[in-house]
């Protein structure tokens, strides 16, 4: 099956990410996701369900000298995953798979890192996306818990899980993750001051023992609405989305 394909730019230009024109598009949230994972050189990464790799390559893009590997289910995706890895001279491998099911390959490895953004939208609660690739990136077909245990098998102790989520759906992501996880913390993102938060990031720790977190919410944008025609993101989300900077800097390891 053909996919009609766009080039979109990433991290002001840093990137150039070919993915489907109908369907699921990559927007902002995996930037961001990319953003918050604490990785260094060395360490090696694995993102369940890296579409068409936006995430993993914004990652290998900002610290050099990971070893990124990315698990997607539809094959003309992860097709467009290895494509754009390769045109971006970026290091990342990408497996056919469903974390339903891990392959074989992955199987015998950890991570130090394991980062998700799962489907979102509840279906018992929702619409069906026309598009197939679509309702498998937002529709929750695979239970939420699937990619929380899939996350805590494969992330080694004292390894790092990171999941993008709706905050609304905060209670259910905890209901899933596994025992073997803890030192959790939720960073609300808020699209403007004194609004709700829609997004967060959660980070958990393989064997972690502190407490659970609520850090500082991020603000998105300046000011209380939308201006037309202007770009209107905060300096923090501008060193994010256009320079490729860590969403946190000077971010250290805790020792739980």
């Amino acid at each position: 099956m053909d996919i009609e394909i766009t080039r979109d730019e990433f991290l002001g230009g840093q990137l150039i990410i070919s993915q489907p024109k109908r369907g699921y598009r990559a927007g902002i949230d995996p930037v961001i996701l990319a953003a918050s994972i604490r990785a260094r050189s060395g360490e090696r990464v694995l993102e369940l369900g890296c579409g068409v790799g936006v995430a993993s390559l914004c990652l290998a893009q900002r610290v050099k000298g990971l070893r990124v590997v990315g698990l997607e289910i539809i094959p003309q995706i992860a097709q467009l995953a290895r494509d754009n890895a390769q045109e971006n001279e970026l290091p990342m491998e990408v497996i056919d798979g469903d974390i339903g099911d891990i392959p074989t390959e992955l199987r015998n490895l950890q991570f130090d890192h394991v980062m998700a953004n799962p489907p979102y939208f509840d279906r018992r609660h929702g619409n069906v996306a026309l598009s197939i690739a679509k309702e498998r990136s937002r529709g929750e077909q695979t239970p939420l818990a699937v990619w929380t245990q899939a996350a805590g098998r494969r992330v080694k102790p004292k390894g790092f899980i990171y999941f993008i989520f709706r905050t609304d759906r905060l209670p259910d992501l905890l209901q899933a993750l596994p025992s073997s996880v803890g030192s959790i913390e939720v960073t609300p993102l808020v699209s403007r001051s004194q609004r709700p938060s829609e997004l967060m990031i959660l980070t958990a720790r393989k064997s972690g023992r502190s407490g659970f977190k609520l850090l500082p919410e991020i603000i998105m944008h300046e000011g209380k609405s939308h201006q037309k025609g202007k770009s209107d993101y905060t300096s923090q989300l501008i060193s994010v989305l256009w320079n490729g900077q860590a969403l946190i800097k000077d971010i250290c390891y805790s020792q739980n």
